[in-house]
């Protein structure tokens, strides 16, 4: 046992006593994506270490953001994007990684290892958790209904199109309230670069923003999962997991609706989010426990299988149920991945640009 030594003053006399040291913290504060852990994760967690968990949750990297750099955001571990990661780093955010502690660290799958240095050179800070993509998810019925016959040929089309998107609005269109997700898409669409850092690109694609804005019925990014699944909406630029845990209350719902995320020939976006612990974590001992949890084969896949992403644990592969693996729009293919690309940071200047473009589009009058 260790012990503290301990100085108390009686009547002008200084007296000192061993006493036993206070024991180790048993708290652990995590702040992570919504729907983004399985059930019985943090539960078992807190069974098998004595350690409780408070899970808070959020659903937009601007949200964590807001959070962080007030230096006090009161968080052992929380889950940034790698297109926020790389300037909050800059930014002295978060702690350097000790990666003696992180047993399963091996397991990680090098290539997400090497595309996550763009954003955490020698991944010294970040530990892959999932991956992912920025895709459609649509209600493939209701959809070729509006149009009267199939869908378009270019699939974005169906958001960015003013004509189509004009068609669907009264089935409900709904996309992701985050600038850094929508403006790569939209400049994409555009044939510009989805990283650009060019003022008069984020202008012109403001532009197509402002002409579909009287379509959109809905800006969210966690809510649309079962606003989709009861069938009250019916494309959505979401996220490629939320859209496949729509799919799958629907049919566990058997309500009749049917949910469809697609992987557009023209490409997708692609994101990787990670664990990483803030400088002021009070409880970083525990934290390193909780990060080495869910970065095991076994934890990993549970996670995988209930929220449908792609984990950072390539062994986990191994224990993913065979139709998640084999879905597009959770493991894109070589293929998909060849037309598709990597969201980039925005600089500062960008970054107040495009949250200046966003606020006046969605409060343009309809």
């Amino acid at each position: 046992m260790k012990y503290r030594l301990a100085l108390s003053v009686a009547g002008g006399v200084f007296a000192f006593s061993l006493q036993p040291a206070l024991a180790a913290s048993k708290l652990l504060n995590v702040y992570n994506w919504s729907d983004y852990i399985a059930e019985d994760t943090v539960p078992n967690f807190q069974k098998e270490t004595g350690i409780k968990v408070r899970y808070d949750v959020y659903d937009s990297n601007e949200i964590l953001q807001a959070k962080m750099l007030t230096g006090k955001s009161g968080y052992d571990i929380v889950v940034p994007s790698n297109t926020f990661l790389a300037k909050q780093i800059q930014a002295n955010l978060y702690l350097p990684l000790d990666k003696t502690k992180l047993k399963n660290y091996k397991q990680l799958d090098p290539e997400l290892l090497k595309l996550m240095a763009q954003f955490d050179p020698g991944n010294k800070y970040a530990v892959p958790y999932f991956w992912g993509v920025n895709t459609l998810g649509i209600l493939p019925d209701k959809v070729q209904k509006a149009l009267g016959g199939k869908l378009p040929d270019k699939q974005w089309d169906l958001l960015f199109n003013p004509a189509v998107a004009a068609k669907l609005k009264g089935c409900g269109i709904s996309m992701l309230d985050s600038p850094a997700e929508v403006f790569p898409m939209a400049l994409r669409y555009l044939g510009k670069d989805p990283n650009s850092k060019n003022e008069a690109d984020y202008k012109a694609a403001a532009d197509l923003l402002k002409k579909i804005r009287p379509y959109v019925t809905r800006f969210s990014s966690s809510g649309y999962i079962n606003e989709l699944a009861n069938g009250d909406l019916c494309v959505v630029l979401g996220y490629g997991g939320d859209l496949n845990i729509a799919k799958r209350r629907a049919e566990e719902a058997k309500n009749g609706v049917k949910v469809e995320p697609l992987v557009p020939k023209e490409g997708v976006a692609i994101w990787i989010d990670s664990m990483v612990i803030p400088k002021d974590a009070q409880n970083i001992d525990n934290a390193y426990r909780f990060i080495d949890y869910n970065i095991s084969a076994k934890v990993a896949a549970a996670n995988a299988n209930f929220v449908t992403y792609a984990p950072g644990n390539l062994e986990a592969r191994k224990l993913i149920k065979p139709e998640y693996l084999n879905n597009r729009s959770i493991f894109p293919t070589s293929a998909d991945m060849k037309n598709s690309f990597v969201m980039m940071s925005m600089d500062a200047k960008t970054q107040r640009l495009t949250t200046r473009l966003w606020q006046e589009i969605k409060t343009m009058k309809k």
